[in-house]
C-alpha cells in the first residue's frame, strides 16, 4: 500500500465520518451524551446541550473539511491534528466518570456510553501520527495505531461473553443478512460468545503481526471485517438512521468504526514499510 494511497483513504474516512457526525449532531439539537459531557466538566449551568450540539457539530464539520483538504496538501495535517485532539480528548476524559463503566462486570465500559467513548482513542492515535510520526520509529508508530484497535476488540470482544452484551447486540445481529443465520444454529448467548472469540482471535493476530509478518493480512482482514460489518448495520438496523438527523445516536456509534479502519490502513502501510526495510538490511 503506497503512502499516497494511504493518505487518500485516511482523509476520505475522516471526511465522510466527520461530515455524517456533523450533520446528525447539528440536527439532533439535544443529546444525552453531550449533556453528560457538560455535566462532567461542570458546564451544565453555562451551556445548554443545544449549544453544545452546535459546537460539536461544527467541530466535526471542521474536521471533515480539513481532512479532505489534507489529502492533497500536507500543510493541513497540523490543523487536522488540532481538531482530532480536541474531538478525542474532551470525551475521553469523561471516562473518569463512574457512569461510563459497569462496576458489576469488573469495569467494562457501559454499552452505548463507555463503549462509544473508547472509540475516540482511534482519533487520538491518528492525531499522534500526524504530529509525531517523523520523530517515532516505524515500530512505535505501529503500536500507536494498533492500540485503539486492540483496545476496542479486547473490551467489546470481552463483553460478548456477558449476558448484557449478548442481549444488547441481538437486534443488530438479527437485522443483518450477514449474521442473522447464527441464531438459527445457536442461542443468543452462544452466538455472542462466538463473535467474542472471533474478536479476540483478530486481536491476537494483529499483535503477532507486529513481529511475524506472515499473519499480517489474516489479522488485518479479520479485524477489518469487524469494522466493516459494523457499517452494514447502518443499512440493516432501522434505528441506526433517522429521517430527521440522518444518523441516530446509534448510527453515530456505528459510524465511529470508520476511524478504526483508518488506524488499520496506517498500521498496514507501516507494517509493509517495516518489512521492506528489514529486507534491505538482510
Amino acid at each position: 500500500m503506497k503512502e499516497s494511497s494511504n493518505k487518500v483513504i485516511v482523509g476520505a474516512l475522516l471526511g465522510i465520518s466527520g461530515l455524517l457526525m456533523a450533520i446528525s449532531t447539528l440536527l439532533i439539537g439535544q443529546d444525552v451524551s453531550l449533556q453528560r459531557v457538560l455535566d462532567f466538566y461542570l458546564l451544565d449551568s453555562v451551556m445548554s446541550s443545544q449549544y453544545a450540539s452546535l459546537l460539536a457539530g461544527f467541530t466535526f464539520l471542521g474536521m471533515a473539511i480539513i481532512a479532505m483538504l489534507s489529502i492533497k496538501k500536507r500543510k493541513y495535517q497540523g490543523v487536522l491534528s488540532a481538531f482530532l485532539l480536541v474531538i478525542s480528548i474532551v470525551p475521553l476524559l469523561t471516562l473518569l466518570d463512574s457512569s461510563r463503566w459497569i462496576a458489576d462486570l469488573g469495569g467494562f465500559p457501559a454499552i452505548g456510553s463507555g463503549q462509544g467513548i473508547i472509540k475516540y482513542f482511534a482519533l487520538l492515535a491518528l492525531a499522534i501520527h500526524f504530529l509525531y510520526a517523523e520523530k517515532m520509529t516505524i515500530r512505535q508508530q505501529q503500536w500507536v495505531q494498533l492500540f485503539p484497535v486492540v483496545l476496542v476488540l479486547l473490551w467489546i470482544g470481552g463483553m460478548k461473553f456477558t449476558e448484557i452484551e449478548a442481549q444488547g447486540i441481538e437486534d443488530l445481529v438479527r437485522s443483518s443478512p450477514l449474521m442473522s443465520w447464527m441464531y438459527h444454529l445457536w442461542s443468543v448467548q452462544t452466538a455472542s460468545n462466538l463473535i467474542g472469540i472471533y474478536d479476540l482471535i483478530a486481536l491476537g493476530l494483529l499483535v503477532l503481526s507486529v513481529y511475524f509478518q506472515r499473519v499480517l493480512w489474516l489479522g488485518i482482514l479479520m479485524a477489518g471485517a469487524v469494522m466493516l460489518t459494523t457499517q452494514t448495520f447502518l443499512f440493516t438496523w432501522p434505528p441506526a438512521l433517522s429521517s430527521d438527523t440522518v444518523l441516530s445516536s446509534g448510527g453515530q456509534f456505528l459510524i465511529k468504526d470508520l476511524w478504526f479502519v483508518a488506524n488499520l490502513v496506517l498500521f498496514t502501510c507501516l507494517a509493509i514499510k517495516q518489512s521492506k526495510q528489514a529486507q534491505l538490511r538482510d
